[in-house]
């Protein structure tokens, strides 16, 4: 038997206990889980243990498993496909045609395309804006000085829905240095609301950090090795 239910329970009572310590709404933190390189075959047995947000980031081996996993999901069940790795505007079709989120958008190119490709039949698309809040220079992401104008802009195309900000700081292994960029976040995203921008989603903390993301507003955690195990190589 797969260790994969007994994972997913595992990181959901961490999450769940962390919300705790910090006052917030278990409920108020979605768990992503990051199934990129991983087979279809793990994604359905986590879906059939209760799991639907999937977070992909590789355009094509994201779309194959989501057209893999289509027919072998059963009647009812409805997953939300994440687009969260840096995003080339020549690749951006297929993921306006297949994704239900993409968290990466740090330019506006990006954006326009996403937004003219998104098919008319589908719901709008619903993104983040990806900031590079640690200024590494191998980070994807806007510089923070730059998110307002690229977040107004973006607000304004059709067929997208901006949702909130992204970011993927820099590893470290205390607590309170981990809270540090991504408190720059939650500030972020709080002058963005005050500025009228209607933003709810903060999508930030991985495995190693998901605690410090919780204590500092996270709405959408991303986890992939505590779930899935170590990434394969492709």
């Amino acid at each position: 038997m797969s260790a994969i239910p007994a994972k997913l329970q595992a990181v959901r009572l961490a999450m769940k206990a962390a919300a705790s310590r910090a006052g917030r709404d278990p409920d108020s933190v979605r768990l992503l889980a990051v199934s990129k390189t991983k087979p279809a075959a793990d994604v359905l047995e986590a879906a059939l243990a209760g799991q639907r947000d999937f977070g992909e980031n590789y355009v094509q081996e994201g779309v194959d498993k989501i057209a893999a996993l289509g027919p072998l999901l059963p009647p009812g069940c409805s997953l939300v496909w994440h687009f969260i790795g840096p995003l080339q505007s020549n690749k951006t079709r297929p993921v306006a045609e297949h994704f239900d989120w993409v968290h990466s958008i740090d330019r506006l190119k990006v954006a326009q395309r996403l937004s003219g490709q998104r098919p008319a039949h589908l719901a709008p698309l619903q993104v983040c804006v990806q900031v590079n809040v640690s200024g590494e220079a191998s980070k994807s992401g806007c510089a923070p000085a730059e998110v307002a104008d690229l977040c107004r802009a973006v607000a304004a195309l059709p067929r997208l829905r901006l949702r909130g900000l992204m970011t993927i700081p820099a590893p470290v292994d205390d607590f309170e240095s981990q809270r540090r960029p991504l408190r720059q976040l939650r500030l972020l995203q709080a002058d963005l609301v005050a500025q009228g921008l209607a933003l709810d989603t903060l999508s930030m903390g991985m495995s190693h950090d998901l605690e410090a993301a919780i204590f500092e507003g996270s709405t959408l955690v991303r986890v992939g090795t505590a779930i899935f195990g170590a990434r394969n190589t492709i």
